[in-house]
């Protein structure tokens, strides 16, 4: 059985007129039509945000292999003016004698066949493949549902392998390498390379317009695309751990590293068409400490110790709150890099899509995604008007913590240490405060993109947030009783709360009409 992705249609895109304009629909194209088409496409779509992500990943990393990039800034500027043809990519699709085929039984794409003797005995169901499914990968709890056969679709199984490779995160693997004679290095799985940070694209108007602003200019060799396991000299899971790390050879090699090893079963569905119902998921290969050449789109900050780190997302943190960052790393563009060409773009609206994985250990909680406007030009008053807007959050959410602390005093005035966190969250509109204001952010963002002053988009958005806290307040002291020391609660807590709104280090606007906004 034979599934070729250069033939058979395994990429969902947004279709539309040139440039993306005209009425979207979703059209699945094979990896040849997508270069031909990438002008007249809007994006590729997937599943999830991360799935996105992985495909575009991919789509760059086959543009380096193919030779079709800018080797200088100057000539980046140049590709994205002028929207350079990535239709060569096509071609060169069309010539390459690598195997493109994700059943072939030597060389199989973006697998290890060295794993295929083991698959029919130790392999699961597909669902091990989705990053959302597997849970923690682990063999030591009940998952069942991993051992189901149910088949999947071709196509969908090579865009989730291809969400592995980036996004895979560390753990225990399901597989018993023991029992397979494998090295017992092979159980333990590794975060994959964009597993334990944001990535930031660059949206244009086209799938192209998308591909050439993402690439980093390249004046070497750019390295060769990973299509199979056994293609070159990797990892061998022998003892040693990091030490077989490796650098990616160049731009081509790092956006299609294997971040797993895996190997995939065919299997005809009722309809004729191909697909997988078996898998077999292990770790991949180890990347070491990636040059900054290689993390143009990264946002840094400091951890509580004060060390840079690379941006993470964050549960209980929304993306917008990392904004500030990265207008800052814009308003900066001679640092270089993605924001630095970004900053140099003339009369170009751009969007930055911001994507990470939330994970509870191992186990994925959620996708954390946002966009965020970009025109050029702006980017000091984005940046003003994005800390600014957290400021005046910040300053709200610590009003509302102190007023829940006042009503939790009073109504819960001889209560034990142990259940007081509880009785404040009972009181603390923090939360719905905070997941509220986001939609105000975005419109103050695209207003000022839009060239609007930020200092009158921003007087709207105080009274909104002031709105938004008192809204978030009262909701939670709804769950109070019309006792006396109830009522005592709530009236002393809105007190607090217009206190600290009205005081002289509040934002300008948001203590105006406090006394009202309680009533």
């Amino acid at each position: 059985m034979r599934y070729d992705v250069r033939e058979q249609a395994c990429i969902p895109v947004a279709g539309g007129g040139q440039g993306g304009t005209g009425a979207a629909q979703r059209d699945m194209l094979s990896v040849t039509e997508v270069f031909r088409r990438c002008e007249d496409v809007t994006a590729v779509y997937g599943d999830t945000p991360g799935e996105g992500v992985a495909l575009v990943e991919w789509l760059l990393g086959l543009v380096y292999a193919a030779g079709r990039y800018p080797r200088t800034e100057e000539e980046w500027g140049v590709w994205v003016q002028e929207r350079r043809s990535l239709a060569g990519v096509a071609d060169w699709l069309e010539q390459h004698p690598g195997c493109w085929d994700l059943f072939d039984p030597v060389e199989p794409l973006g697998q290890n066949a060295l794993l295929a003797p083991h698959l029919d005995a130790h392999g699961v169901g597909p669902a091990q493949l989705f990053i959302e499914r597997a849970g923690d990968y682990s063999l030591h709890f009940d998952h069942h549902h991993l051992h189901h056969n149910v088949p999947v679709a071709a196509d969908a199984a090579f865009r989730a392998m291809l969400t592995q490779h980036v996004y895979g995160l560390g753990g225990r693997a399901k597989i018993k390498a023991k029992d397979m004679g494998l090295p017992a290095a092979f159980t333990n799985n590794a975060v994959c390379r964009l597993g334990g940070r944001l990535r930031v694209l660059a949206l244009g108007d086209s799938l192209g317009d998308t591909l050439r602003l993402n690439l980093v200019p390249w004046e070497g060799e750019a390295g060769s695309v990973n299509l199979t396991w056994t293609a070159r000299a990797r990892r061998t899971f022998a003892a040693g751990g990091l030490a077989e790390a490796r650098l990616p050879e160049g731009p081509a090699d790092l956006h299609t590293v294997l971040g797993r090893s895996v190997i995939m079963r065919a299997v005809r569905l009722p309809g004729g068409a191909l697909g997988v119902d078996r898998v077999l998921l292990g770790p991949g290969e180890l990347l070491g400490a990636l040059p900054a050449l290689y993390l143009q789109d990264a946002l840094t900050g400091e951890n509580a110790t004060g060390a840079t780190v690379l941006l993470k997302p964050s549960a209980v943190r929304d993306l917008w709150r990392s904004c500030p960052t990265l207008y800052a790393a814009i308003a900066a563009g001679g640092s270089g890099g993605l924001y630095g060409r970004l900053a140099r773009l003339s009369q170009r609206r751009v969007d930055l899509w911001m994507v990470g994985i939330i994970a509870r250990q191992t186990k994925v909680t959620s996708w954390a995604c946002d966009i965020f406007p970009y025109a050029a030009g702006r980017q000091e008053e984005l940046r003003e008007a994005a800390e600014r807007c957290e400021q005046i959050c910040e300053h709200a959410a610590k009003a509302l913590y102190v007023a829940a602390a006042t009503a939790r005093e009073i109504a819960y005035p001889y209560t034990s240490p142990s259940p007081k966190p509880a009785q404040l969250a009972r009181f603390n509109g923090e939360p719905q405060m905070w997941a509220s204001a986001a939609p105000a952010v975005h419109a103050v963002l695209e207003s000022v993109a839009e060239g609007r002053c930020a200092s009158d988009v921003l007087a709207d958005f105080d009274r909104e947030v002031r709105d938004l806290a008192f809204t978030a307040l009262k909701a939670r002291l709804g769950s109070l009783s019309v006792s006396g020391r109830a009522l005592q609660a709530r009236a002393r807590c809105l007190a607090r709360f217009r206190q600290l709104l009205d005081c002289p280090k509040a934002p300008d606007h948001l203590g105006e009409d406090a006394c009202a906004s309680c009533c």
